[in-house]
């Protein structure tokens, strides 16, 4: 075999290694660059540029020239100002006198030896670029790029092939124009894979953004939860992946964009179950709260006993009056007074518990109770307790209107009064407690049904550990920290922290800083959380970063770090 054999060999070698590279590249403009650059390599051609094919016309992608040390578009950072060339003039007929477009319009190789002898095509636009750069523009190579259906998606254009040995410039031989050609389909190949890569992530991710919105848009109270936990989520990885302090597991954390986007993805999804949640739970405000709040029902009763009492009175005397019996009329009206004073005072008191909180006493819980024993008569003529307690596991989640009440029989929506009053710590009964936590099951369902590519596999795992304990008292699985991953823990983390620190519950006010972070502290002395990512989430502030994005000025408070992390883990 002669020189130019073994020559062609070797090309024809670099040719089917660009081909793998190519079909591996998963940049955008990395994938268009390399495109161009393994075709002055193949071709020892100075410069070149590619363009992708439009509606707009041929858009410049990268423009190269080696001899000029020019290097714009894709990864350059310097942009391509040019504007697209069109594919037809202004009477709509194609513009075959440019040679970009021609090759892309009738779909063939145009190989010119010199531009400037040239005559079927316009090149008075190169002429005065090479006047302006002092450059000499000869031999052309125009090459479109064809997709599997045959279709051009863009141009490959070459300029001045540069003969290795003398310098200088020579045209483009057949050899380079049939292995350009075959770099052209494999790189239409590779960028028609990569596109429809990118369609598909496109697709997915307007997906995962669908059902965030929907779950956001359920409920006026956690409208944004789920899209700022995945952010905060993010801002302590990279704050762990930054950090040289903690433990081996902290400081080995790094991150690929690949990581990083799978955690981003089980971060958009982590609430998804929460689709099936009905809206009253999600939404129940108070303690009485269905469709409306039911405390404006009791307040009902106590105006009904409060008339009670006063008829009671008027009617002994009248009583009195007509048997001549001797009055304190005085004594009486301080007695009323007193009882409806009373009866005030206990419908304050009800209102109060109905609010829920962070803890409700027993003694609070007891006087709940001994308020409910009151007796009043109800529509139907009947005595009953005051508060109803028989609750209706068949219609809880679907009470009727206040304005549908119209007898004894609908005031069984009514009923568990006295249950939902007693609740010690926020607004929810263990059964509704039960049906918001059953979300994260109602998660790792969805999220295990679905075929993941390997780049994503571990989302259901991420996103459904968030209510995991580190001491194994957690849900849904029980797991303890050694049985999770870091990223799962980090989200935890970030959950909680959003719903302390969020404005929007209809349960409780946002919380300043310091509380927050107290509150959290004690989560990590209880191993409720992971206390090496709270650690790192105080000393490298990744509350501040999260707070000047999200949180109101009045929360800014200031923060002791030192007791934070002097914290002891018990």
């Amino acid at each position: 075999m002669n020189d130019d054999g073994h020559e062609l060999l070797n090309r024809l070698k670099r040719l089917n290694s660009i081909g793998v590279a190519l079909s591996s590249e998963k940049d955008g403009k990395r994938l268009l660059e390399r495109i161009l650059e393994a075709a002055r390599s193949l071709t020892g051609a100075d410069g070149g540029t590619l363009y992708t094919k439009t509606e707009a016309g041929l858009n410049f992608e990268i423009l190269l020239s080696e001899s000029l040390g020019i290097h714009k578009g894709g990864t350059s950072g310097e942009p391509i100002t040019f504007p697209p060339l069109p594919l037809e003039d202004e009477k709509g007929q194609s513009n075959l006198h440019m040679v970009a477009v021609c090759a892309a319009v009738k779909g063939y190789t145009i190989n010119i030896p010199d531009a400037y002898e040239d005559t079927e095509f316009e090149f008075s636009g190169t002429r005065k670029f090479d006047a302006q750069m002092n450059y000499r523009s000869k031999s052309f190579l125009t090459v479109p790029m064809r997709d599997h259906q045959n279709a051009v998606i863009g141009v490959l254009q070459l300029i001045n092939a540069i003969d290795p040995v003398t310098q200088e410039i020579r045209t483009f031989s057949h050899w380079d124009q049939e292995l350009v050609e075959s770099l052209a389909s494999q790189a239409a190949v590779a960028l028609v894979n990569q596109r429809f890569i990118e369609e598909q992530r496109h697709l997915f991710e307007a997906f995962i953004q669908l059902i965030a919105n929907a779950i956001d848009d359920k409920s006026p109270y956690t409208g944004g939860h789920c899209k700022r936990v995945p952010e905060l989520t993010m801002m302590l990885a990279d704050a762990v992946a930054r950090t040289q302090q903690g433990p081996p597991e902290i400081r080995a954390f790094q991150m690929s964009e690949e990581n990083r986007y799978e955690l981003w993805v089980a971060g958009m999804l982590h609430d998804c179950g929460k689709i099936t949640t009905k809206e009253y739970v999600v939404d129940k405000g108070t303690k009485l709260e269905t469709i409306f709040d039911r405390i404006h029902l009791i307040d009902t009763r106590f105006e009904v006993l409060k008339r009670d009492a006063e008829i009671a009175l008027l009617q002994r005397q009248v009583q009195a009056l007509q048997t001549g019996t001797a009055l304190d009329f005085a004594a009486d009206a301080a007695a009323l007074a007193n009882t409806q004073a009373l009866l005030d005072e206990e419908r304050q008191f009800l209102r109060t518990a109905n609010v829920g909180g962070e803890y409700m006493s027993d003694a609070a819980q007891a006087r709940v109770q001994q308020i409910a024993a009151r007796r009043w008569i109800g529509p139907d003529g009947q005595s009953m307790n005051l508060l109803l307690n028989d609750y209706d596991t068949e219609q809880r989640y679907y009470p009727v209107k206040a304005d549908e009440i119209r007898s004894p029989e609908d005031l069984r929506h009514s009923k568990g009064e006295l249950e939902n009053l007693c609740i010690p710590k926020g607004t929810l009964r263990p059964a509704e407690r039960d049906h918001i936590n059953h979300h994260i099951t109602a998660t790792l369902n969805m999220l295990n049904s679905l075929p993941y590519p390997k780049n994503l596999s571990q989302v259901p795992e991420f996103a459904g550990g968030h209510h995991e304990r580190m001491d194994g008292k957690g849900y849904p699985k029980g797991l303890a920290r050694d049985s999770m991953s870091l990223q799962a823990r980090m989200m935890g983390i970030a959950d909680i922290f959003e719903a302390l620190t969020a404005g929007d519950r209809p349960y409780k006010n946002a919380m300043p800083l310091s509380q927050a972070l107290k509150i959290l502290s004690k989560m990590k002395a209880e191993q409720h959380i992971d206390p090496d990512l709270f650690d790192v989430f105080v000393r490298e502030q990744v509350y501040q970063q999260y707070a000047q994005k999200y949180l109101h000025s009045e929360q800014l408070d200031a923060v002791d770090i030192a007791a934070l992390l002097g914290t002891q883990r018990q």
